[in-house]
C-alpha cells in the first residue's frame, strides 16, 4: 500500500460513504469506510493512519462544492477519496422537477473541486466510480450513469488520480448472476456491497507506488 505513517485519508461522498457515521463513536459509520479503516489498521499497524469520513446522505457533487473547504481541505489530508454521482442521477429519476446536475455540470463542478486540491502540498486523489442504480445492467439508472462514469475516468486521468473502478466491479458481479444482493434497495449497500467497494479500493491502491 502506498501510505506513509500518520497519513490522513479523507473519504467524502453521499449516503453510501456516510453509512451512519454520526451515530458511530468513531464517526466512521458501518460501511466500506469502516471496512477500509479496519483493514488498514491490520495491514499497516505501525502507520497510525487517520481515517476521516465526511460522507453526507443525499449529497450530489454540488453539495460537495458547498462544504469542500471545511470538510476536505481544512483537514490537510495526504489523500482524498471521492465517491459521488449516484444522487446526481437518482434525482433525475425520483425528483424530475428538481434542479438537476446533468453530465456537463457534474464534470465542471467536479473539476473545480479537484483544481482546489492543488493548494494542498503532497495530496493525492482517489476517484471512485459511482456504483449502480438497480441491480441489473440495463436499468434506466445504470444507462444514465454511463456518462458520469466516463467523466470520473477522464478526471482521474487528467489529475493523475487513482481510479477505483467500482461501477465496473459491480456490473461484473451482477453479470455473474450469483443471486446475492449488493444493495438493499438498488442503491444503498448490503455488507456484501460494502465489501465489494472496499475490495475494489484496496486493489486499486495496491498498484500505486509510494511517492
Amino acid at each position: 500500500m502506498p501510505f506513509k505513517p500518520k497519513d490522513r485519508i479523507v473519504f467524502i461522498g453521499d449516503s453510501i460513504t456516510d453509512k451512519g457515521r454520526k451515530k458511530d463513536p468513531l464517526k466512521l459509520g458501518n460501511g466500506y469506510v469502516r471496512m477500509l479503516h479496519d483493514y488498514l489498521a491490520v495491514e499497516l499497524p505501525k502507520h497510525s493512519l487517520k481515517i476521516i469520513n465526511e460522507g453526507v446522505s443525499g449529497n450530489r457533487v454540488i453539495d460537495l462544492e458547498k462544504r469542500w473547504r471545511m470538510d476536505v481541505l481544512d483537514h490537510h489530508p495526504q489523500w482524498i477519496s471521492i465517491s459521488i454521482g449516484i444522487n446526481d442521477v437518482w434525482r433525475q429519476l425520483d425528483s424530475p422537477d428538481a434542479d438537476q446536475v446533468y453530465p456537463e455540470r457534474f464534470e465542471a463542478v467536479y473539476r473545480k473541486l479537484l483544481e482546489q486540491t492543488k493548494q494542498l502540498p503532497d495530496c493525492r486523489l482517489i476517484l471512485m466510480q459511482p456504483t449502480v442504480i438497480k441491480e441489473y445492467t440495463d436499468s434506466t439508472g445504470n444507462s444514465l450513469l454511463k456518462p458520469y462514469v466516463t467523466i470520473v475516468n477522464r478526471l482521474a486521468d487528467e489529475f493523475n488520480a487513482v481510479l477505483v473502478p467500482t461501477h465496473q466491479a459491480f456490473i461484473e458481479f451482477i453479470e455473474c448472476e450469483t443471486g446475492k444482493d449488493l444493495t438493499t434497495d438498488g442503491v444503498h449497500m448490503t455488507t456484501l456491497g460494502d465489501s465489494l467497494m472496499a475490495a475494489a479500493w484496496i486493489k486499486a491502491l495496491s498498484h500505486v507506488n509510494q511517492q
